[in-house]
C-alpha cells in the first residue's frame, strides 16, 4: 500500500538525515529542456504548488511564508515525497525570515524550489505597470536570500501579469524585471540561476506572449516559461482536451516550457488522467513536466491534503494523483548528446491582440533618483499624504504633459522617462520642480496650497554628468548608469552591480553559508522527532485517502 511507501520514505529520511545529504545538483537550461548539472540527464518537473492561504498571495493581503516554518514543511515533506515530488512552487517569501531548515530538509528529500520574486504588496500591477526601485530591491532581496541553495531551481519574475489583450503593455515591465534580475545575479557572482515567467492560458495572447518572453538576446529573454494550464477537465484525451493544440502552439519555443499550474476541477475527486499525457511521448519533446495546484485544501477546493490541528489527512485527489504520477516514466535525453533545434526566436509583431513594445523600461537606479531629488529646488512637502499624490500629479500633468515626460512609462510605445523607476515622492517632486522652473521660479510657483516647498538644491560632483546628459526634461539617456552611484562607486542596490571591492558578493554568500551550518545543527537535533511525528500522522490517515500503489 501507499502507506508502506510513505513509511519507508519517512524511515529512510530519518536515518539518512542523521548525516545530511549533499547539496542537490543545480538544474541547467539548454535549448528547451532542463538538465541536471552533475550528469547531464534530463529533468522533468513533478511538482506541487505549496503555499497556504494562496488566495491571499494575489489579493494584496498578508501571506504565510511556507519555507520559514520548519515544523510545517518537515511535516509535509514525506507526503510530497510519496507522490514522487521533485519540485515545489512557492508564491511569496518573507526575506526577513530564515529559510535554511526548510531548504535543507527539501534538499535532503530531493526537492527543488521554484519561487516567485514578488509578494502581495510588491508586484507589477497589470493595470498600472511599472518597474521601480522598490520592486527591484524586493526582487533582488529574494535572490540574495536564496541564491546559495542549489535546490533553488529558478525564479518567476511575474505571474499572470498580462492576462488578456487589454494589458499586454505590462509584459514589457516584467521582461525588464527578468533582464535586471539576471544581470544582478551575474554582477553579484552568484551561480547562473534561471529566471522566467508564469502566464495564464489566454487564447488571444498565449502564443505571442510566449514568443515575446523567449525572444531577444540571452541577457534579456526569459530562461523558462510556465503556463497555468486548466484545459483538461475530467475525463478527456490528448486531442480533445486542447493539449494537442497547446503542444503545437509551443512547439517552436526555444526555452523550456512547463505547466506552472495544472489540475482543472470539473468534479471531485480529480482523477488526474492528464498526468499520463503530460509525461507521455506526445508532449515531452515540448513540455518539461508540471506543477499540480495545490497541496493545501482551501476554500477553492484544489487541495491534495487537508490540515486540521496540525494533522495531515490525504484527500481522494491525492490518492488519484499518486497512482498517476508514480507510474509515469518520461523519455529522457542527455545534455551532451542534445542539440537544440533552435536557440533564438523572433519577437512577435504588434497587432490588435499584442501591443507590448520590445523596447524595455530602464534598470532602476536608486542612486540616480537620489541625485535627481537633491538637485531640485521645489519638492513635495513631507507632510503631504501619499494618498494625495495622485491629485497633485493630475494637476501638474494636466497643465502640460511635457512636465511629466521624465517620469512616465509606456509599455506600448516603448517610451520611458529616465526617472520613471523612482519612488512616487521623488517623481512628484520632479514634476513640481518642472512647473516651478517653467513658470518664473517665484515662491508662489512652489506652493500648491502648501503641498510643495522650496529646498536648497545641491548636486554632488558624481551626479553632474549624468543629470546633464538626462536633461531637465528627464528624457535623455546617460552613459555608465550600470555602475553609477552618487558616491562615485558602484551601487549594488541601485544598479545590480558588485561593489568596487567585490566584497558584496562574498559577504552575502558567507552569511548564507553560516545560517545554513547553524540550521543543519539545529535540524539534526529535532529531525528524528519530526519524522516519527510524521509516521504517526501518516498511519492515522492512511486508511482515509490512500490507495494501493
Amino acid at each position: 500500500m501507499l502507506f508502506n511507501k510513505i513509511t519507508a520514505l519517512s524511515l529512510g529520511s530519518l536515518i539518512a538525515n542523521k548525516v545530511f545529504a549533499a547539496d542537490l545538483p543545480a538544474i541547467d537550461v539548454k535549448g528547451n529542456k532542463f538538465f541536471f548539472s552533475n550528469n547531464g540527464s534530463q529533468f522533468y518537473m513533478k511538482g506541487i504548488a505549496y503555499q497556504e492561504d494562496s488566495a491571499n498571495v494575489t489579493s494584496g493581503e498578508s501571506f504565510n511564508d511556507p519555507l520559514a516554518d520548519y515544523s510545517t514543511c518537515s511535516r509535509d515533506i514525506p507526503y510530497m515525497q510519496a507522490v514522487d515530488t521533485n519540485t515545489i512552487r512557492v508564491y511569496a517569501l518573507n526575506t526577513s525570515l530564515d529559510h535554511t531548515q526548510c531548504m535543507q530538509a527539501l534538499n535532503d528529500a530531493g526537492i527543488y524550489v521554484i519561487a516567485d520574486l514578488s509578494q502581495p504588496s510588491e508586484s507589477i500591477n497589470r493595470d498600472s505597470p511599472s518597474w521601480t526601485v522598490e520592486l527591484y530591491e524586493r526582487y533582488t532581496s529574494v535572490v540574495d536570500e536564496f541564491h546559495n541553495y542549489t535546490n533553488i531551481l529558478g525564479f518567476f519574475a511575474g505571474n499572470e501579469v498580462t492576462n488578456n489583450k487589454s494589458n499586454t503593455d505590462a509584459s514589457a515591465f516584467v521582461k525588464a524585471a527578468i533582464r535586471d534580475t539576471k544581470q544582478y545575479i551575474k554582477d553579484k557572482g552568484y551561480r547562473d540561476i534561471p529566471v522566467g515567467y508564469s502566464t495564464n492560458d489566454d487564447e488571444d495572447t498565449r502564443v505571442a506572449m510566449a514568443d515575446y518572453f523567449a525572444c531577444g538576446d540571452d541577457d534579456v529573454k526569459a530562461d523558462f516559461y510556465g503556463i497555468n494550464m486548466y484545459e483538461w477537465c475530467g475525463s478527456s484525451t490528448f486531442q480533445a482536451s486542447g493539449y494537442a493544440d497547446r503542444t503545437k502552439d509551443f512547439g517552436n519555443l526555444s526555452i523550456p516550457a512547463f505547466f506552472s499550474e495544472y489540475g482543472c476541477i470539473e468534479s471531485r475527486p480529480r482523477k488526474f488522467e492528464e498526468v499520463a499525457a503530460l509525461y507521455g511521448k506526445n508532449m515531452t519533446d515540448v513540455w518539461s513536466g508540471g506543477i499540480v495546484y495545490m497541496y493545501f485544501e482551501e476554500a477553492n477546493n484544489y487541495g491534495l491534503v487537508s490540515i486540521q490541528n496540525d494533522k495531515v489527512s490525504t484527500l481522494s485527489d491525492y490518492s488519484y494523483y499518486s497512482v498517476e504520477i508514480n507510474k509515469v516514466s518520461p523519455t529522457s535525453t542527455n545534455s551532451a548528446s542534445y542539440s537544440p533545434s533552435s536557440t533564438s526566436l523572433s519577437c512577435p509583431a504588434t497587432n490588435s491582440n499584442w501591443k507590448a513594445a520590445t523596447s524595455l523600461p530602464p534598470t532602476p537606479n536608486s542612486a540616480l533618483c537620489d541625485c535627481m531629488s537633491q538637485s531640485l529646488s521645489c519638492v513635495v512637502a513631507d507632510d503631504v499624504s501619499d494618498d494625495d499624490y495622485g491629485d497633485l500629479f493630475g494637476i501638474v500633468c494636466g497643465m502640460s504633459s511635457d512636465l511629466c515626460d521624465g517620469i512616465t512609462a509606456n509599455g506600448t510605445a516603448g517610451s520611458y522617462g529616465s526617472y520613471s523607476f523612482c519612488n512616487d515622492k521623488d517623481k512628484l517632486s520632479f514634476v513640481l520642480n518642472n512647473y516651478y522652473q517653467n513658470n518664473g521660479k517665484s515662491k508662489s510657483d512652489c506652493d500648491f496650497s502648501g503641498s510643495a516647498t522650496l529646498q536648497s538644491a545641491s548636486t554632488a560632483s558624481a551626479c553632474t554628468s549624468v543629470l546633464s546628459q538626462i536633461g531637465s526634461a528627464g528624457t535623455g539617456s546617460a552613459s555608465g548608469l550600470s555602475t553609477f552611484s552618487n558616491s562615485g562607486s558602484s551601487s549594488a542596490s541601485g544598479s545590480g552591480s558588485k561593489s568596487a571591492s567585490g566584497s558584496s558578493s562574498s559577504s552575502s554568500s558567507s552569511g548564507s553559508s553560516d545560517k545554513k551550518s547553524a540550521a543543519v545543527s539545529n535540524t539534526q537535533n529535532s529531525l528524528g522527532k519530526v519524522f516519527m511525528t510524521a509516521l504517526i500522522a501518516i498511519g492515522a490517515t492512511a486508511g482515509v485517502g490512500f490507495v494501493i500503489a
